[in-house]
């Protein structure tokens, strides 16, 4: 019975979808950004604010955190930190430690020297130690949420802060590396049932934010082709060269448009404490 089930359902509506690839056996994206490069330099700081107003993703992560991370005291341990875009924003009062897991490389293409990389679920970090766990768009690409949370409870302090950006209207990236998309209500959820309380979720964006990165994101794909024909793109950046203004005003509005949260934005930006009784 079942297998006949599966043989109508074959033969009555997958040509309806014949024109569309089944989305399970991607692997990779057919237009990826320019990964995150160390800011060790003046030009290396320039340029990074330079993608920031144009990456509104990471732009708007960046603005919300360069009000908080210069705050923080004791030790902050960046989980899944790639890049570490934003260690030049911790307080140098605090002692920063960045980890990332041992398939950063393989499956995200970042490889740093002052990186303790590490397997499994587990991370190398002892009970009670750090005072602020950081990951950063990082949430989404972890299959077993709750072990991660689970251990980010672990290694905190009584009272110290987990803090989180996710991204929630941004495209599938990283593929097949990306799992999720998160609410504030499932953030609330999973959060809670971690272990934490005090629990705050802020939009980064509105629905004007989002439209704006939407529309930024086509127009990249003229502007910076991947594909591996020279000629085509090489035309490709002469079409995009006449919606560079357009480009450029698109986001100015989008950087604006940042100052105000609402429903549809691009991502979050959350904060929660560790309650006083471990579990």
């Amino acid at each position: 019975m079942k297998g006949s089930s599966r043989s109508l359902f074959a033969e009555q509506a997958l040509p309806a979808f014949k024109h569309r690839s089944n989305m399970v056996d991607a692997t990779s994206e057919t237009w990826r950004p320019q990964l995150f490069a160390a800011t060790n330099t003046r030009l290396s700081l320039f340029l990074a604010a330079v993608r920031r107003f144009f990456d509104i993703q990471a732009g708007s992560a960046w603005r919300d955190l360069s009000t908080v991370l210069p705050l923080l005291r004791g030790t902050v341990l960046d989980v899944g930190c790639g890049a570490q875009p934003f260690r030049s924003l911790v307080n140098p009062k605090a002692t920063y430690l960045g980890i990332d897991t041992d398939g950063a490389k393989a499956h995200f293409g970042y490889e740093m020297p002052n990186t303790t990389y590490f397997s499994g679920d587990v991370w190398p970090v002892a009970d009670s130690s750090v005072d602020v766990v950081l990951c950063t768009e990082t949430l989404e690409h972890v299959l077993e949420t709750r072990r991660f949370l689970a251990e980010a409870e672990r290694c905190l302090t009584p009272g110290g802060t987990l803090l989180l950006t996710i991204p929630f209207a941004a495209r599938w990236h990283f593929i097949p590396y990306d799992y999720w998309r998160f609410t504030p209500s499932s953030l609330n959820h999973v959060l809670t049932a971690a272990g934490f309380d005090s629990v705050r979720v802020y939009a980064r964006g509105n629905a004007v934010t989002v439209a704006c990165y939407k529309v930024m994101t086509l127009l990249l794909l003229l502007l910076m082709p991947q594909t591996a024909s020279k000629i085509t793109g090489l035309l490709l950046r002469l079409v995009g060269l006449v919606f560079l203004p357009l480009f450029l005003t698109i986001a100015l509005v989008a950087n604006i448009s940042l100052s105000y949260g609402g429903d549809d934005c691009l991502g979050y930006t959350a904060f929660a404490v560790r309650t006083s009784q471990t579990g």
